[in-house]
């Protein structure tokens, strides 16, 4: 869960705290790119490609979640989550540094594709997983760690935590330590039994 659907609540919350530092840095970058003024307009344009990218990258990665998790099995398919993942903090974490706020739009679609990945893909895999008489309690860790994640977001974002403007670039990119922790951690996890026999017809390895 800590590197499945709490990403995606992660990236929904992380995003409402820094608006008005990421406004004023695309207004900065206009202005030292083209030397004029962008309008208020155009900066509206720009954050709403901020925001709203994100559901882009969400509808890529939910769309291929099925594939990758056929093809490489649920937890290959897990680990995978973090290559987006990882390449959506970097960017934004040097979008400031790189004087770009085009790498923030870039960034939020990874972590969209992040997103859409996880939460189907965590999905599978823990119900999968599950014994019997624990599925449904194991399903829902999924919404458990959706609102962790909120969470966890909504806290990072409070000035006293990396909500100033010194720090967004920091809070923008915090979704790479979820996904270090997965990526040292879930190579110690059985594969799901339903992928082992059915996709690889491994009966051994199932039981």
């Amino acid at each position: 869960g800590f590197g499945g659907a709490f990403q995606y609540g992660l990236q929904i919350s992380i995003i409402n705290s820094p608006a008005e530092y990421i406004k004023s840095f695309i207004r900065e970058t206009w202005q030292k790119r083209y030397s004029s003024s962008p309008s208020e307009e155009m900066i509206t344009l720009m954050w709403s490609f901020v925001v709203s990218i994100y559901t882009i990258g969400g509808l890529l990665g939910s769309s291929s979640a099925g594939y990758l998790s056929v093809r490489f099995g649920r937890k290959k398919a897990m680990l995978l989550v973090n290559i987006p993942a990882l390449l959506s903090a970097a960017l934004m974490g040097l979008s400031r540094l790189c004087g770009s706020f085009e790498m923030i739009i870039a960034g939020r679609l990874f972590s969209g594709v992040c997103g859409g990945l996880a939460l189907n893909i965590h999905y599978m895999y823990a119900g999968e997983c599950a014994p019997r008489k624990l599925r449904g309690l194991i399903a829902i860790t999924a919404s458990t760690a959706i609102g962790a994640g909120k969470f966890v977001g909504f806290a990072l974002g409070l000035r006293e935590v990396l909500g100033v403007e010194a720090l967004w670039p920091v809070l923008m990119a915090a979704n790479a330590l979820p996904a270090l922790i997965q990526l040292l951690t879930l190579p110690f996890f059985p594969d799901s039994p339903r992928y082992l026999l059915i996709d690889k017809k491994d009966k051994e390895g199932c039981i």
